[in-house]
């Protein structure tokens, strides 16, 4: 065996098995893969992935059973028990606890920001502003396309000319022209 057992461990830690367990799957300390901890690296994520309160930025103190126990296993006591906090090892997906906290109460503050801009009115739904402008794209290409049908017998007449020539002249142009519109597409970022 590489490592403590959960139970071991907590032993060693003084802390329930239950709150060791709570740990590793928080991502707080990550087990070896045969399941087991290395107790050292275990002590090191457990103190960088562990917020401490805020009138505790002294160090921590070391309990004489924890000296006891240190001394008894002939390590000394600084190498096992002095934790510093910028050089204690990331959990497992690179992140401490503490910088993961951070950026989910800077996407919080973010979204709060996105849903006051909504109710205030000063954005609006993507799809809904795309459906939009589909629709007003598509009455302004229906009315084009019942405009000669509407004015080829005036302009006909006007000019003298046969209604059915002009009506076809009027459409092809029309028709055509749309075409072109057709090829341009807006960008909507």
């Amino acid at each position: 065996m590489n490592g403590l057992s959960i139970r071991a461990y907590a032993r060693h830690r003084g802390v329930s098995h239950v709150a060791v367990k709570k740990a590793i799957d928080t991502g707080r300390i990550t087990p070896l893969s045969d399941g087991t901890i290395d107790p050292d690296a275990a002590d090191a994520q457990w103190a960088q992935n562990t917020l401490q309160p805020r009138g505790a930025a002294a160090p921590a103190k070391v309990s004489p059973a924890r000296v006891r126990r240190v001394a008894a296993t002939d390590e000394p006591a600084t190498q096992r028990d002095a934790v510093d906090a910028s050089t204690a090892p990331m959990s497992a997906s690179g992140t401490s606890l503490l910088q993961a906290r951070t950026v989910n109460e800077v996407l919080k503050a973010k979204l709060a920001n996105l849903v006051l801009a909504q109710k205030k009115r000063e954005v609006v739904d993507r799809a809904q502003a795309i459906a939009h402008v589909f629709h007003l794209a598509r009455i302004e290409r229906d009315a084009w396309l019942n405009w000669p049908a509407r004015v080829s017998g005036q302009m006909a007449s006007t000019l003298g000319i046969d209604a059915h020539q002009m009506h076809v002249a009027l459409e092809a142009a029309v028709r055509e022209h749309l075409i072109e519109l057709g090829e341009l597409r807006p960008r909507v970022d």
